[in-house]
């Protein structure tokens, strides 16, 4: 094909990617997207957020269904599992997104290429076609918008059949008795759970002393307690130093990380989810000249620019939260950024969410960072056991805690576990992004009877001054 001539290229379809593409093309850019997958969505819709999202809550029904139904006063009789099936709801969620993207790039105008990138010079991109042949693309401006993979461990080989990472852990065509889960952050204990609710036994290694680290201390006990409740057994502050390939089994060798004796866990499938790495192998970066750091990671100015004028980087090659919120608003500000308009991320008000059951949601900073920091806070906390909507649905396990200025009142972090608290937080990160107090919080109208009113609970309690506990 001959060459193509853009204002500008962007090397990625995922969050980050998609979402820069079309924000350029509607400010008038005329934009073309490369993307290695032959469907668009990047790691998110294809093998991460939306398929392991539709699997919880498949799974989470399930749960539902087996234990708590009767206590509804309905009867159901034996619930059983149809995992083919489940697995085809996953499938065609991924399908009907992806293919949605599609006809958001068509709408707006925006060149979808299906190939391998690789950045020959500034303004230049050279594309591998999936279908064959080669394509030369021009540009004023390039977006390496590529994503991260998952990170494995020294010695322990990823085959995605018996040992897998998130991804092949979406797609097992059975339900394993036995699963050793490596690393307790997020994406494992999500997957973890998927598979503990469908009867699987599952133990989690870690390295570290906690589960979740980062997220706030008060928080990570309770979610850990919780998980302990469901069924998974947990090896804080230990490593794994081997995983052996039996005929009918897999032997992973562990011992603590201080010293002393180990021991060997058996499983019939093996989780490795100790994090994400940035992905920008085979991009050319070396090429052309684009730094990249110790971690991967490349370092960009304020408007995401790199070392090199003209590429630009944005998601999870570049630092912050690997989040596909945090990508999504950063492919606006580039793509606004490039059409000359102002542009901005507030990185102190990301939310995360990790979507188990109870699900936890968090923003802002922690107590952990608030005392290391010198800053002076008052906390609210209200716990869903008072909570007369999570009451009325049996589902009381948790609670809101609010952080804010001791000085000003101002909304400095918010941490949840409890019911659906992934869209809860929301609110909060209003709160923060429009500079407000936990009394703005606690004299806002909230509708009763509602989850939400935990969060107003909470605000109420910064300042000793909670109602129904």
């Amino acid at each position: 094909m001959s060459d193509e001539q853009f204002d500008v290229v962007i090397i990625g379809a995922g969050p980050g990617g998609y979402v820069a593409a079309i924000r350029a093309a509607q400010l008038g850019l005329k934009v073309a997207c490369v993307e290695k997958r032959d469907t668009l969505g990047g790691t998110c819709l294809n093998v991460g957020c939306i398929p392991s999202k539709a699997l919880l809550h498949a799974t989470e029904l399930l749960e539902t269904a087996q234990h708590q139904f009767a206590s509804f006063g309905i009867k159901t009789g034996k619930v059983s599992v149809d995992l083919p099936q489940m697995m085809q709801h996953k499938s065609d969620t991924v399908t009907g997104l992806t293919d949605g993207i599609g006809f958001l790039f068509k709408k707006n105008k925006v060149t979808s290429v299906f190939g391998t990138a690789k950045i020959d010079a500034p303004g230049q991109v050279s594309v591998t076609l999936n279908d064959g042949g080669a394509q030369v693309l021009k540009a004023k401006n390039i977006v390496i918008a590529t994503g991260s993979e998952p990170a494995s461990i020294p010695g322990v080989e990823i085959d995605e059949e018996r040992i897998v990472s998130s991804t092949g852990a979406l797609e097992l065509s059975s339900i394993p008795k036995k699963m050793v889960m490596i690393g307790a952050g997020v994406i494992g204990l999500e997957m973890g759970s998927v598979w503990a609710r469908l009867g699987t036994e599952v133990t989690v290694v870690e390295f570290l002393d906690r589960i979740t680290p980062g997220m706030d201390g008060e928080i990570s006990k309770q979610f850990q307690r919780t998980l302990k409740k469901q069924g998974m057994t947990f090896h804080l502050s230990t490593k794994v130093t081997g995983v052996e390939k039996l005929k009918t089994k897999l032997k992973v060798d562990v011992e603590p990380v201080a010293g002393g004796d180990g021991q060997s866990l058996d499983a019939d499938v093996v989780l490795v989810a100790v994090g994400r790495r940035p992905f920008t192998d085979g991009l050319g970066l070396d090429t052309v000249g684009v730094t990249v750091d110790e971690r991967g990671m490349i370092p960009t100015d304020a408007h995401f620019k790199t070392n090199i004028d003209g590429i630009y980087a944005i998601g999870d090659v570049i630092t912050g939260p690997m989040l596909a919120h945090k990508a999504e608003d950063e492919g606006v500000a580039i793509a606004e950024h490039l059409a000359g308009k102002w542009s901005h991320v507030n990185y102190d008000a990301i939310p995360s969410v990790v979507y188990t059951h109870p699900e936890v949601a968090s923003v802002g900073m922690t107590e952990e960072l608030l005392k290391e920091a010198g800053i002076a806070y008052n906390k609210g906390k209200f716990p869903f056991t008072a909570n007369a909507r999570a009451k009325s649905h049996l589902d009381t396990e948790g609670f809101v805690k609010i952080l804010a200025s001791k000085e000003t009142d101002r909304v400095l972090g918010v941490h949840m576990i409890g019911p659906g608290v992934g869209e809860l937080i929301g609110e909060a990160v209003v709160a923060m992004e429009l500079g407000a107090s936990a009394e703005d919080i606690a004299r806002t109208c909230h509708a009763h009877p509602t989850m939400s009113e935990a969060v107003k609970e909470a605000a109420l309690g910064v300042d000793g001054r909670i109602i129904h506990a």
